[in-house]
């Protein structure tokens, strides 16, 4: 969610909260509605504390999530470009091919599928380049004990690169549970009805209004930060971008000028077939 709407959406809810604080003080009576002031706002400790232990425990889980799915990407990234330097050691006849599919690879992460990731699409696919590159080295017959090792050491990296995709698509469709949010939400609500209880209108308008609106603010940018984390990729400030893709795909341009090779990638910018 854009940080602008979120900050919108925590200033209307507060002014709704607190008109509804004042309104329920004109008519509330002396001392508010509790007898016993110490003994209500001990279940509201009770209230609160139980929330707040809730709501940290899956901001951790789902921070967790969000470290993974960067740290993927990144891995993702630094294994594209190892997988360029292991190519050049296979047979002549599959280093170009495999080459190219890198490039493409690399070109997709960043482009088509980074776009999928964002819009909520990706589901289940596969990347199309990783296909083409699994039909190329199952083709290679490795002869010399440097094409074996080089071999040995491709396949290594492409079940590592798979994984770390794993670790930064993982994410894409939200990994908070719909009973959990509506657990959430029905909480929040407890306490937004408790609190009117504690409407008195033997203390200021201010001072009540300060009661229920530091309550709401803090409670709902904490469920828009649960939002951000349930959903990592987009636009917006903090949100996961493809940046370690982008620097491999800009070092494998440069890698191959200065090894002097030639290769025509059979794809565009954005990693779709030609």
């Amino acid at each position: 969610m854009n940080i602008v709407w979120a900050l919108v959406i925590t200033v209307l809810t507060t002014a709704v909260t607190v008109t509804a604080m004042l309104f329920v003080r004109r008519r509330a009576p002396q001392g508010s509605y509790f007898s016993d002031g110490d003994r209500a706002s001990g279940v509201f400790g009770v209230l609160a504390t139980g929330f707040s232990v809730l709501l940290g425990f899956i901001i951790f889980l789902s921070f967790t999530s969000y470290d993974q799915s960067r740290a993927g990407a990144e891995s993702e990234a630094t294994i594209v470009a190892q997988q360029l330097q292991t190519a050049q050691f296979l047979p002549v006849n599959a280093r170009t091919d495999l080459t190219g599919e890198l490039i493409c690879y690399a070109r997709s992460v960043a482009g088509v599928e980074w776009n999928a990731v964002n819009t909520g699409t990706l589901g289940n696919s596969v990347n199309p380049w990783g296909v083409e590159m699994f039909r190329t080295i199952s083709a290679v017959d490795p002869r010399t004990p440097v094409e074996q090792s080089a071999y040995d050491r491709w396949m290594d990296q492409t079940a590592d690169r798979e994984q770390a995709r794993i670790d930064r698509v993982h994410g894409a469709e939200g990994i908070i549970p719909t009973p959990l949010w509506l657990v959430l939400s029905v909480i929040s609500a407890v306490i937004f009805v408790y609190l009117l209880f504690f409407a008195d209108p033997g203390e200021r308008a201010v001072t009540q209004g300060v009661l229920m609106g530091s309550v709401t603010v803090v409670i709902t940018l904490m469920l828009f930060l649960l939002v951000f984390f349930d959903h990592p990729h987009g636009d917006g400030v903090g949100r996961l971008q493809p940046t370690a893709m982008e620097r491999t795909i800009s070092l494998i341009d440069s890698q191959t000028k200065l090894i002097g090779l030639t290769v025509t990638p059979p794809c565009d910018d954005d990693g779709n077939r030609r």
